[in-house]
């Protein structure tokens, strides 16, 4: 089972910003300083982003290139699946993803307004989401 990885959507003001990043793009990359030490076990694994304190949609990693300067290019499918939302703390940089990972949204299905990240971690303890 590969791994999956968590990044924080940095610039984004709502989730259209994340859509307009992948919208009409042949290859999708994002920069990172560090390549994860397991990155082999990663390709094939999802990168998971991260809106507002909440996990809000994933694109599966197909590789990774060392740029000039050091840094690493995560290569990403350019095709952004919503899923369903789930309270994620801000980091820095990249995480592992811990746990099962959460399921895609299916065709047509909508989550109304997302429910900020505090507010839902509260409400999913409860067993109400």
């Amino acid at each position: 089972m590969p791994l999956n990885l968590t990044k924080i959507a940095f610039g984004a003001k709502s989730f259209a910003d994340i859509e307009e990043w992948y919208a009409n793009r042949k290859s999708f990359k994002v920069n990172t300083r560090y390549r994860p030490t397991r990155w082999e076990e990663t390709i094939g694994g999802s990168l998971y982003w991260i809106h507002e304190h909440n996990i809000v949609a994933r694109s599966t990693i197909l590789g990774y290139e060392q740029q000039d300067n050091g840094r690493w290019w995560i290569n990403v499918e350019p095709r952004l699946v919503r899923v369903m939302p789930r309270p994620k703390r801000a980091h820095q940089g990249w995480r592992y993803l811990k746990g099962e990972p959460p399921r895609d949204l299916g065709d047509g299905e909508d989550i109304g307004e997302i429910i900020p990240g505090k507010l839902a971690g509260k409400l999913s303890r409860l067993g109400l989401i």
